[in-house]
């Protein structure tokens, strides 16, 4: 890939983490690269600064049609839509569109495992990686999460396995991905306002298991009916997990403890008394976890020490504080109405619930039996406040709040002693915030507040 790129004009398309990325990795190999931005350069002064000494040309303030028919390889980056316009005629000219995560993936020769999903990944992929370095397993974590899979070309020559967070955005543009092992933790509606239907967002997630031959593992959830459904057709060694019931083989949940039977192996149990992470979906993440380093090699008990150390992630149900016996937990991470439910599920206290940002597109009526039976106040934020109101409204109290700051204060003038704060969003936050680690930090700083007597 690198003598590829040699003074072939490459165009990067979005200036974010990964977009900033490929376009270092693509400079430094000598192509002729520039960026489109549909920002302005004064609000991107902080990725344009990353770039600096590089020698790279930019266009701001819109998608240029031109320059998108004038590259040799145009470079997406994962928030950026494949129907804006010019990529359709720039495909059709014959122009390849992928994504920063494909650069990677072409050069990168050692194993990979793989994570996708619509909830969880994130812990998965950061649980996997955790569990390997206790087994003294070497290896590297990146992709979706955290860093960008080209800033870690040179440290993947160094390790066993390199563990990818994947989204269904980039699984849209990454076709030489292909794994040894892939994961697939669940499939819910989520990102309605980028593809066109909910089937062909499941059509990308199971794309991943269509990239595993036979001699691949395949670990998915069969307690999902539509996960099952999708990855029947794949070549790889499919091995299930279910934390609802037994299995003969795979990994399940039983009696307070995680089992897991692999292909030709003895059954094993993992105590869960001393581990941090809570709730049925962390059960899911953890079997998918275990599985996944015990395939790599890892032992018995070093998985198990690795399960006891591992202290979750900020912005997912993370306690933020307490405040006159009321405990505040920021979950931002909670995009989409599934990680909601999730979060809702972990509590008995009555709840009082922040939620709200920018709409993607689905149907919030699923957590309508929630809302109704745990959730003691329901405070809405954001752009989808009105669209959430007309679904859940009527099912509990209900009010609005202009900023995160103002939700918090209506939130603790309503609770009581022993009672939840969560926010818990449903919702993307770019209306409101940079990202959701933004949105939490501005949640734990009115709670601090609150606590300071700061109003």
């Amino acid at each position: 890939m690198t003598d590829d790129l040699k003074n072939k004009k490459v165009l990067v398309i979005g200036l974010g983490r990964a977009g900033v990325a490929a376009a270092r990795y693509a400079a430094i190999r000598g192509a002729n690269v520039t960026v489109s931005e549909k920002r302005e350069e004064k609000d991107v002064t902080e990725f344009v600064s990353k770039l600096s000494g590089l020698p790279i040309e930019y266009s701001f303030g819109r998608n240029d049609v031109r320059l998108m028919k004038d590259a040799q390889l145009i470079v997406v980056s994962p928030g950026v839509p494949l129907s804006i316009e010019g990529l359709g005629e720039a495909r059709n000219l014959k122009i390849p569109v992928i994504n920063e995560l494909e650069l990677a993936v072409r050069e990168i020769k050692t194993p990979m495992i793989a994570v996708t999903g619509t909830n969880g990944k994130t812990t998965t992929t950061t649980l996997i990686g955790h569990l390997l370095t206790e087994c003294g397993i070497k290896n590297c974590v990146g992709g979706n999460i955290g860093t960008a899979l080209t800033d870690l070309i040179n440290d993947a020559k160094n390790v066993d396995w390199v563990v990818v967070e994947v989204s269904s955005f980039q699984l849209e543009t990454t076709p030489s991905l292909a794994p040894k092992i892939g994961v697939l933790l669940n499939v819910t509606p989520d990102h309605l306002d980028r593809h066109a239907s909910f089937e062909e967002y499941l059509m990308l997630k199971a794309r991943l298991f269509g990239t595993l031959d036979a001699e691949c593992f395949g670990i998915y959830n069969a307690a999902d009916k539509v996960v099952a459904d999708a990855v029947g057709k794949s070549h790889a060694q499919l091995v299930p997990f279910n934390s609802n019931g037994k299995l003969d083989d795979g990994g399940w949940f039983e009696k307070d403890s995680l089992w897991m039977k692999l292909p030709g192996k003895a059954a094993e149990q993992y105590n869960l008394g001393n581990v941090d992470l809570k709730g049925a979906h962390n059960r899911e993440n953890m079997l998918a976890s275990i599985m996944t380093a015990a395939l790599c090699g890892g032992e018995k008990n070093k998985i198990q020490k690795g399960l006891e150390t591992f202290k979750g992630l900020p912005h997912r149900i993370e306690l933020v504080g307490e405040y006159r016996n009321v405990q505040y937990y920021d979950d931002s991470k909670g995009t989409n109405v599934g990680a909601t439910v999730a979060a809702l599920e972990n509590f008995s206290a009555p709840v009082i619930l922040i939620a709200g940002g920018l709409d993607k597109g689905a149907s919030y009526e699923p957590m309508a039996p929630f809302i109704r039976d745990r959730v003691k106040r329901l405070i809405l934020i954001g752009e989808a406040k009105d669209k959430m109101r007309s679904e859940l409204g009527a099912l509990t109290e209900t009010v609005s709040a202009e900023t995160m700051e103002d939700a918090v204060l209506k939130a603790s003038e309503a609770a009581a002693a022993g009672d939840v704060v969560l926010l818990s969003p449903a919702c993307a936050s770019y209306d409101m915030f940079r990202d959701y680690a933004h949105r939490g930090e501005v949640f734990a700083q009115a709670v601090r507040k609150l606590k300071d007597g700061i109003h």
